[in-house]
């Protein structure tokens, strides 16, 4: 097989992706204009090689894990507690009677503030999984002050579960940790707190549990290091060798993303020497996440920043374009 025969496979192999999987979010012009990006055909070849191992996961796919999350993560668990409290009990009416008081003093609540994803994604869980609004708050309404102290504004609440589509470096969780998981301990250590994700990177949820006072952390689904592109165990680069080169599609990434990330925290208002140096440390995805992964409602920046790049900085044409976040 020469060039011009994989450029073929490669277009076959996405066009039947984008019709079955992606949505119809990347057509053959779209791909095309990404493509320009690059600047010649060896270049090319290697992202076109990269975008078709691309991971996407569509409207139907995210309501069914959502579903899954609920299910394997949040209410399997309550049960085997109950159970456990019980001697065992396989009485099944009074395990589903125990649960729903459980569940009554359980409040859901997304990671982040209302305009980021983690809460996005609360209105389908919440219908999904055919759950009472009355068991969603937002995090400033945890609190309430009493005199010079915080107190709790709902104290029959238990348990707070915080979920999330995506953990890459587990950040997020570590800052919600301590603005909101730490004032919840201070008031009574007796309540739970669960952060529940979709995905996770394997170091990111390590990282969660070190980091932060979660007293429980689960994914549903766990991306170990093969899922870095580049890594050493990859699972991207089995196919096609002799014609594609990791050590080259690397390097290209890297030229090209270097550039995307500098325009982003340049734009942010970072200055020499930290703006190369942390577009250095960013430019294969956040963190060095190298992944390559998207969801229907937008792109993680842990992903490859030549798949999503959209920020009008630099003239760029995206594939699954990214909403970043503007501070």
């Amino acid at each position: 097989m020469d060039t011009q025969d994989l450029h073929s496979v490669l277009f076959k192999k996405i066009k039947i992706l984008n019709e079955t999987t992606w949505e119809r979010k990347a057509d053959q012009p779209k791909v095309e204009r990404w493509l320009d990006n690059f600047k010649d055909e060896k270049e090319k070849i290697h992202l076109l090689y990269l975008l078709s191992q691309f991971m996407y996961f569509g409207d139907l796919q995210m309501k069914e894990l959502l579903k899954g999350l609920y299910r394997d993560l949040f209410k399997y668990r309550v049960v085997e507690q109950i159970r456990k409290n019980n001697n065992n009990t396989t009485d099944l009416l009074f395990i589903q009677k125990t649960f729903i008081e459980e569940e009554k003093k359980t409040i859901f609540l997304g990671m982040g503030n209302p305009s980021e994803s983690g809460t996005h994604l609360l209105y389908f869980f919440r219908q999904e999984n055919k759950l009472s609004k009355n068991r969603f708050l937002n995090a400033f309404e945890i609190f309430k002050r009493s005199g010079s102290s915080d107190s709790l504004r709902f104290p029959h609440i238990t348990h707070f579960v915080f979920i999330d589509d995506f953990c890459g470096s587990g950040s997020q969780a570590n800052q919600y940790s301590k603005e909101i998981v730490e004032r919840i301990k201070a008031i009574n250590a007796s309540i739970h707190t669960s952060y529940l994700m979709l995905f996770a990177t394997k170091q990111g949820k390590e990282n969660v549990k070190k980091q932060t006072k979660f007293d429980y952390v689960e994914a549903l689904v766990e991306l170990d290091d093969s899922f870095k592109c580049f890594d050493t165990s990859s699972r991207y680069f089995g196919s096609y060798v002799g014609l594609i080169d990791k050590g080259f599609a690397k390097a290209t990434c890297e030229k090209y993303g270097l550039d995307l990330m500098k325009s982003i925290l340049a734009h942010e208002g970072l200055q020499e020497p930290q703006l190369t140096q942390a577009a250095d440390r960013h430019k294969l995805g956040f963190n060095n996440c190298q992944l390559l992964i998207g969801f229907f409602h937008n792109t993680p920046d842990n992903t490859l920043p030549t798949i999503w790049y959209d920020e009008g900085h630099i003239n760029w044409s995206p594939v699954f374009k990214r909403y970043n976040k503007i501070y």
